[in-house]
């Protein structure tokens, strides 16, 4: 049992959150941190991205949850939390902003401040942090630190910082070497111990009186098998025990009783069990059944409840479902309508920036999110734990706002090589994208668009695709703006299965010469499953399981030798993108299918010529 932490130390605490665009190197530099500073010595600190403990962020190299870890630096105890650099993960950074006193803003040497980093940067100025400025990857062959230190400062000024914020120090790293200095000189730079020490002298002390009535608001949720649902927040005011009986204030402003079965808190990687914590700490406590991230665990006597975290509206929706298709129950653990619904609902309690509606029928649920990657994580999350489940198209969510039809809009930046900006401007106009700014540096294209959220969805796989993978994306949200139209530049048409059965070899031979086939020989295939995408925009049924017939003349297996062009293997995020309105999404532990709605040729044809009117 570790000793309870006194209210002398309050001034011996440092809570700082790390903030960047993604892929900047947040969780690398946290990698540096934790190894030198010589918090542990184990095997935790083997390897890189210690803290992308999740195994979608390892595939992914991006992060996904906040996570926690503390430091022990000359005395200081620094609570470090690595965030999301993702818009779509936005929910993360913004109710972490209650949990710190300091941030450290990571900015590329090269890239200089991104979409993202506007986006993270403004939640950290709206909380009133302090921040230090961190210009990373020094290491670049092309960085530009002295560029990249001027368009930062003239990113705090743009977002209203105040003259104590726009003064921040500024520390340039290669986290990838675990080095740092106050000047861009690699070879000055032995470790990370200027970094420790910038943080510990301008962060500032963390805050909160503990005389005060008890006060912890609610951030994060983790599980744990043992101890249940854990909660992890900051003590505001007061000082919290464990075994002491407290009062949950849930978001509707209710009181409940509850005991704190487990008081814990950050110790390097892990939670270690503690007597007391006082204002200021970072804790986890155990035994509050039906809490949620957002709410106040109060003094049960002076039970004041804190402000409930605001987070932005989600922006995109799909539809869950229980799988239809003739294979469904084959391949998932958990198939159900119910078990579905139960899962979903326990997303909620981690993910606040989600939203669950129940849909026209009892088995299929509306999902809003902050974006088709937010909604893919969890798809992806789901399918991993067994079960099985079908969606359809992400749509976007429209607003009415004054009697007028308002959408989302997003500003989105590219970066291409010269050649291809043509197309890509080309396309973005077909969906409604409207150029603000166009640059060209040494052979790169720069460009700025805004755009409904309707015209981006199912584009970034075509921009892939036309800058031929040497093109960039990245969008941020810019809000609702009167909407503007019908969009048809993501029409397709598909190659649609009319037979059950085995995939053939020859079959695919004849058919790949009319679009993009999407199976392989040997893929268990039903009636109305999307087997590729046809050259032109309206659908048409084939049979993919046809095979050469005996004849007198030659054998069955003549003309196996025939080419056959590679298959196009479709991931999650394609998938969501190719789908259309009349589409699904077959999602399950083994494979991803995509289907017509109605399944049945004849009734499909029905259906489609009374919607045109026919």
């Amino acid at each position: 049992m570790i000793t309870a932490i006194m209210t002398q130390e309050q001034a011996q605490i440092r809570n700082i959150a790390i903030i960047a665009h993604v892929d900047h190197g947040k969780t690398t530099l946290v990698d540096a941190l934790l190894k030198q500073s010589n918090t542990f010595r184990n095997a935790d600190a083997a390897g890189t991205t210690i803290m992308d403990s999740n195994e979608l962020e390892r595939e992914r190299g991006i992060t996904i949850f906040s996570k926690n870890a503390s430091i022990h630096w000359k005395g200081v105890k620094i609570n470090i939390v690595d965030t999301p650099g993702h818009a779509d993960f936005g929910g993360e950074v913004e109710r972490i902003m209650h949990l710190v006193d300091g941030c450290l803003l990571l900015v590329d040497a090269k890239e200089g401040p991104m979409p993202q980093t506007r986006f993270v940067l403004r939640k950290a100025i709206e909380a009133g942090h302090k921040i230090i400025v961190v210009i990373n990857k020094i290491d670049k062959k092309d960085a530009r630190p002295d560029w990249v230190l001027n368009k930062t400062f003239d990113l705090f000024v743009e977002l209203g910082a105040s003259d104590e914020q726009t003064d921040f120090p500024v520390i340039y790293a290669s986290a990838t070497r675990g080095v740092a200095g106050v000047e861009a000189d690699l070879e000055s730079m032995k470790d990370v111990t200027v970094l420790f020490d910038t943080m510990v002298e301008k962060i500032p002390a963390s805050s909160g009186d503990p005389t005060a009535p008890l006060q912890v608001s609610v951030v994060n949720l983790q599980y744990d098998n043992y101890k249940g649902r854990i909660v992890v927040g900051r003590v505001v005011n007061g000082v919290i025990h464990a075994g002491q009986s407290i009062t949950h204030i849930n978001r509707a402003g209710v009181h409940k009783p509850a005991k704190v079965i487990a008081l814990q808190i950050f110790d390097g990687l892990d939670r270690v069990d503690v007597n007391e914590v006082s204002a200021g700490e970072i804790v986890a406590v155990a035994g509050i059944e039906d809490i949620q991230i957002g709410e106040t665990i109060a003094d049960p006597v002076s039970s004041i409840a804190l402000p409930v975290t605001k987070i932005e509206e989600p922006t995109v929706k799909m539809t869950f479902g229980a799988n239809t298709s003739p294979f469904s129950g084959k391949e998932g653990q958990y198939s159900t309508s119910r078990n579905l619904k139960e899962r979903l609902e326990r997303e909620l309690l981690n993910d606040v920036a989600l939203r669950l509606e129940p849909s026209e029928t009892d088995s299929r649920f509306v999902v809003s999110g902050r974006g088709e990657l937010h909604l893919a994580i969890l798809i992806e999350k789901m399918r991993r734990e067994g079960y099985e489940f079908e969606v359809s198209r992400p749509q976007v969510i429209f607003h009415e706002e004054d009697g007028v039809k308002t959408e989302p809009f997003e500003s989105v930046f590219i970066e291409c090589p010269d050649s291809f900006a043509g197309i890509v401007i080309e396309k973005m106009g077909k969906r409604r994208g409207e150029m603000k700014d166009m640059r060209s540096e040494a052979g790169t294209t720069f460009l700025e668009f805004e755009i409904p959220t309707r015209g981006l969805i199912g584009y970034r796989s075509a921009f892939l695709t036309d800058t031929k993978g040497q093109g960039i994306l990245n969008s941020l949200l810019l809000g609702y703006r009167p909407c503007v139209g019908e969009i048809e530049a993501g029409a397709h048409g598909s190659l649609v299965s009319m037979e059950n059965g085995i995939v053939v070899g020859y079959a695919l031979r004849n058919l790949q010469a009319r679009g993009d086939l999407f199976v392989e020989p040997g893929t268990e295939v039903y009636i109305g499953m999307v087997v590729g995408q046809y050259s032109r925009t309206e659908d048409v049924d084939v049979n993919p399981c046809k095979e050469k017939r005996l004849s007198n003349m030659r054998s069955k297996g003549d003309g196996v030798a025939d080419a056959l062009e590679a298959i196009h293997t479709m991931t999650l995020e394609a998938c969501l993108e190719y789908l259309g309105d009349d589409e699904l999404l077959e999602v399950t532990p083994k494979n991803l299918r995509m289907r017509k709605t109605i399944l049945d040729p004849i009734i499909r044809k029905r259906d489609y010529a009374k919607r045109m009117g026919l």
